[in-house]
């Protein structure tokens, strides 16, 4: 399982869709399924709904030996460690992959990509950095080389 770690604005998408072609692997992420169902993304309630259903598939298709990707931005360390320990249960091994950028440069791309309805804004994005765990070399340690 590969978990993809970041901000909005950091690459997250890019890097899963990359990978899932690569690998031949299955990419959740919440935004898609949100957007495709017409649900805010904003609303906490649903988007955690989406992502249990996704991580209900995900273990699925791990203890059949398939691959996965995780791209919930994964704020928190104790939702990776969640997601880390779970999938380890299921036999599989875990990378981490953590994408960062300057807020100017995080707040440039989302501008400009300018899919979010409502738009980003700068304000919430500096409450986001100060909300966000970054991974520290304790944790990456914890999980498979890529």
């Amino acid at each position: 399982m590969l978990i993809v770690c970041g901000l909005p604005g950091s690459g997250k998408t890019t890097l899963a869709k990359r990978l899932e072609t690569q690998l031949r692997a299955i990419r959740f992420s919440p935004d898609e399924w949100m957007a495709a169902l017409s649900l805010n993304l904003y609303d906490e309630e649903r988007r955690a709904k989406v992502e249990a259903l996704q991580w209900k598939f995900a273990q699925d298709l791990l203890a059949q030996g398939l691959t996965v990707i995780i791209e919930w931005g994964t704020w928190g360390r104790s939702e990776r460690d969640t997601l880390r320990i779970g999938a380890r249960a299921l036999g599989a091994a875990v990378e981490l992959h953590y994408l960062s950028a300057p807020v100017d440069v995080l707040f440039d791309r989302i501008q400009r990509r300018g899919t979010e309805h409502p738009p980003i804004e700068r304000d919430a994005m500096l409450r986001w950095l100060e909300i966000f765990q970054e991974p520290n070399p304790e944790e990456m340690a914890l999980y498979d080389e890529p």
